[in-house]
């Protein structure tokens, strides 16, 4: 199994997806292979750090996380070389092309993005909102191959099928309020390496997030304490989404965008489904999406 991550910065792959990364890592071993594709350089995120330093600090933070979450990562480059700028993501072909040669070049079975807002009354960050519109204008595209070729030149007379991925939306705290989600994963068996994979942007937990004042949070003191302050975080989330108990989960919504996968086959890739309230509302749109007609009332659909 191949699932991509693909985001607009460093540390959002953690505060969403981490733990089941880790838990399919655990489950098949060198049988699965994941990757995070971050889409901005990281440069404005700090407040008496430099563009530039804020920038190297960041990455280098990401490749820690990377190393010690066992997870490949990949910093999105344009055709010229470049970075697109965190703060002013814009959907151009650029930006555009580049997304579709990455998801080409990896070909994932599964692809984790943001959620586009349903409710204009809900909050947005605008690198969020632009990676999520990406990912959905460039979905069909997956398997056009002379889609961007005038970007990225390949023999037009020869082309090979590319495999389409089953794309999922991910949590969103800066959509507070206007969240949903088809199934949660309960992923308390690697809340301790989500803690630890956070505490690798120091910069960002210790730094900039508590100025910024966003997040409501303090500096953690150690990693004792930013452990407990994520706890909270999870906490929080879960009370908005109405889920019940103490541990911790991620939440995950099957959009149409790219394949449109048979329901028994999500229920068998994510084996540590929590909150199974919503499955069958799941199992009914999937099954419509893909022309099956009604489901039954019985078996999977209850």
């Amino acid at each position: 199994m191949k699932a991509l991550f693909v985001h607009a910065h460093y540390d959002d792959y953690e505060f969403t997806a981490a733990g089941t990364f880790d838990l399919w890592r655990r489950r098949l071993g060198s049988g699965f292979c994941g990757r995070v594709l971050v889409c901005t350089d990281g440069a404005a995120g700090h407040h008496f750090r430099t563009r530039a330093e804020t920038a190297r600090v960041r990455l280098k933070e990401q490749r820690e996380s990377a190393r010690l979450g066992g997870y490949e990562f990949q910093l999105l480059r344009l055709r010229n070389g470049r970075v697109p700028r965190e703060g002013c993501l814009e959907l151009d072909r650029g930006f555009l092309a580049a997304l579709w040669q990455a998801i080409r070049d990896f070909e994932p079975d599964y692809l984790f993005c943001p959620p586009l807002p349903a409710d204009t009354l809900a909050g947005v960050h605008a690198d969020h909102v632009a990676v999520a519109e990406a990912v959905r204008r460039v979905a069909y595209l997956i398997n056009v191959p002379h889609a961007y070729t005038p970007e990225y030149p390949a023999d037009e007379r020869r082309s090979k099928p590319c495999r389409t991925p089953v794309i999922l939306n991910t949590y969103d705290g800066y959509m507070f309020g206007a969240n949903a989600y088809d199934f949660a994963v309960d992923v308390e068996d690697s809340f301790r390496l989500v803690a630890r994979l956070t505490w690798c942007h120091q910069s960002q937990i210790a730094e900039w997030l508590p100025w910024v004042g966003r997040h409501r949070m303090e500096p953690p003191a150690d990693f004792e304490a930013w452990e407990a302050t994520l706890r909270a975080r999870f906490a929080c989330k879960q009370k908005e989404l109405g889920i019940r108990g103490r541990r911790a989960v991620e939440v995950f919504t099957v959009t149409a965008w790219g394949e449109v996968p048979d329901p028994a086959q999500i229920v068998k890739d994510f084996p540590l489904m929590a909150q199974k309230a919503s499955l069958g509302r799941m199992r009914r749109r999937l099954r419509l999406w893909r022309g099956e007609g009604p489901p039954n009332t019985s078996g999977l659909d209850t």
